[in-house]
């Protein structure tokens, strides 16, 4: 049977394809991808460059600083749409490219999609090398861009114009699937960028990508019933395939029916809203005293939508119940399964509706969810004390927190990533929509603030969208800012300067060690640099204030509300001050051997605290 083509170089199919895959989102049709970002080089200008011209009108490019940077803010505009759109980044060979496997890293851990469309070398290999093409001496088909192999869920290199028909297929499949999410690359040989091929037209048909909700099985669910029935200290921890799965009213009608608290991870953070009164706040490492003091005693974790990473499970040495049993509710078997739990393999909302439904009538012994309020109404007090204002010439993070909260209590996003900041805004933010808390903390990645910032504006342009940074971060990657400027984007950026890595440097001090390179005062240095962080962001085109005190700060940012450009806020803050209240052990190896007794004093705690991991 002779089929209807149409002859495109394969960049041109590329670029026409992407324009073809749709979403449905509230009823409203969409087109699956809401951009590309690029920076052209020799390895992508001439192919992918035309092919994005010819489909700027359906298909936006945008032009970024950094190819991490886009990157990043590609993978936060995947976030904050909870995975239902995504976007497409494309470099040219060679360093270019490798600048997104930070990126890439980011994206799989996160499970969150990502197209990467990365210039290679020529297939045909006549002008070997090329400019930026890294020989490998034993084998001719290795470039730089196998380096996305194993933080990518599918790879494939184009090395002739067909293969793109299966290849681009397939990425959909992966982009689109809850359970395998994640980034994809397509590393583009140049040459073949650029060659002709009659691509059937069926190719390029409208293709309607829904997320499938997965059921569960019905003896998984039998024995995770079983199981709750019998819990008599039953906890919840909601993960990001809470918000993913977009099931935050399910959880809510779940904790209150059948009376079980609810803690939150840091991916899971505003799958209730703060105030909810079976909302316990964070759990692990950085959690809420009310969080914690539940998860030490409870003989049942309903794990819904979480990979449980050691900040979650205080590196599984917070569960102290000898009688604990875990459901792992996940959409992924993988995840599903860990740490002994008996799986329930199933999409987050349909798999708490239905254990809901053969859960009628059961709840929670009362004394417990009313020992959880107690505990909650005690935080809120130490809470409060944290963020309150104060005259200190170098204010605490949390207190910087506290003047966001009271300058910016509406419609507010908060994005943040690494550093002190994450462990202090887990604990204390208040969060109160789905998805206005957007930490990037599965991969800890500095420098993803402010262009991941950037990806939650052009994402959730209605948004007042609030970053906060560090010193240490900032000058890492911010060179978005002046992308959020050409894009209209506008951020409200505070930085908080505390001269230097104050969060590892305090990790330094808890395991025995010298205070060293960590602080700028603990460097190996000539002079100290005196940077300017507001006069840096000015000359980006941002709209910057430098604020001596928590109440300048409050002032700058009602002030600075009505700006149509992006603004930054800086502020010095204490690097050493965090909130007592909370928290759990880190696992954190410390040297066995040191002439420092500082040391050895930590490693004794080290060898105490082993005690209470839990095994296997």
């Amino acid at each position: 049977m002779s089929q209807t083509t149409v002859r495109l170089t394969t960049a041109q199919a590329v670029a026409r394809f992407m324009t073809r895959q749709m979403t449905i989102i509230d009823g409203e049709t969409l087109p699956i991808f809401g951009g590309v970002f690029a920076i052209f080089g020799h390895g992508n200008v001439a192919g992918i460059g035309e092919a994005l011209h010819g489909v700027r009108d359906t298909l936006p490019t945008y032009r970024a600083q950094n190819e991490q940077g886009m990157a990043n803010a590609a993978i936060a505009y995947a976030k904050a749409s909870f995975r239902r759109r995504f976007m497409a980044c494309t470099s040219s060979i060679g360093p270019g490219a490798l600048n997104m496997v930070t990126s890439a890293a980011l994206a799989h851990v996160n499970r969150l999609p990502l197209l990467l469309l990365p210039g290679d070398v020529f297939a045909n290999r006549r002008p070997d090398p090329v400019l930026q093409q890294a020989e490998d001496f034993g084998d001719g088909t290795v470039t730089v861009n196998d380096c996305f192999r194993p933080v990518s869920r599918y790879f494939d290199r184009i090395t002739r114009p067909e293969q793109i028909i299966p290849a681009l297929r397939r990425a959909m499949q992966v982009l689109t699937d809850p359970a395998e999410c994640g980034p994809v690359t397509l590393s583009l040989c140049q040459d073949v960028q650029a060659e002709a091929y009659d691509y059937p037209e069926s190719f390029f048909e409208e293709t309607i990508w829904i997320p499938r909700r997965l059921r569960p099985d019905q003896d998984e669910l039998k024995a995770a019933v079983s199981l709750l029935k019998s819990a008599t200290k039953p906890v919840i921890i909601a993960g990001g395939g809470v918000l993913y799965a977009q099931a935050s009213a399910a959880l809510a009608r779940f904790a209150e029916t059948h009376g079980i608290p609810v803690v939150e991870t840091q991916a899971g953070k505003s799958s209730l809203p703060h105030n909810h009164p079976l909302n316990m706040g964070s759990v692990g490492v950085t959690g809420t005293s009310a969080a914690n003091r539940l998860a030490e005693t409870a003989d049942l974790v309903l794990a819904v939508g979480t990979r449980l990473q050691d900040f979650t499970t205080g590196s599984w040495a917070l569960f102290k119940n000898e009688s604990l049993k875990i459901v792992g509710l996940n959409i992924q078997p993988f995840d599903a399964a860990k740490h002994r739990a008996l799986p329930l393999v199933a999409d987050a909302k349909v798999g708490l509706e239905e254990l809901s439904a053969d859960l009628a009538g059961h709840q929670a012994p009362p004394a417990w969810s009313a020992d959880a309020k107690a505990g909650k109404a005690e935080w809120l007090v130490a809470a409060d004390k944290a963020l309150a204002a104060t005259n200190a010439v170098l204010p605490s993070d949390a207190q910087v927190i506290g003047a966001i909260l009271r300058a910016r209590p509406d419609n507010t996003t908060l994005v943040c990533a690494a550093g002190g900041l994450p462990g202090e805004l887990h604990k204390l933010w208040r969060a109160g929509a789905p998805g206005s808390y957007h930490m990037e903390y599965g991969f800890s990645t500095m420098g993803y603030e402010i262009a991941g910032g950037l990806g939650v504006k052009l994402a959730k342009p209605d948004s007042d969208v609030v970053v906060m940074v560090g010193d240490g971060s900032y000058m890492m990657l911010n060179a978005e800012i002046a992308s959020s400027i050409m894009l209209g984007a506008k951020l409200t950026v505070v930085l908080l300067d505390n001269a230097g890595y104050g969060c590892i440097n305090r990790l330094q001090m808890a395991t025995g060690g010298a205070n060293f390179n960590n602080l700028l005062k603990d460097t190996h240095h000539v002079a100290l640099p005196e940077i300017d962080f507001a006069a840096h962001a000015a000359a980006m085109g941002a709209v910057t204030r430098k604020v001596a005190s928590v109440a300048e700060l409050e002032t700058a940012l009602h002030e600075l509300a009505g700006e149509s450009r992006t603004t930054v806020v800086v502020i010095d803050t204490d690097p050493l001050i965090t909130t007592d209240e909370g928290g759990h052990w880190w696992d954190v190896a410390v040297p066995e051997v040191s002439e420092r007794p500082q040391v050895q004093a930590a490693r004794d705690a080290y060898v105490k605290a082993l005690a209470a991991q839990r095994a296997g």
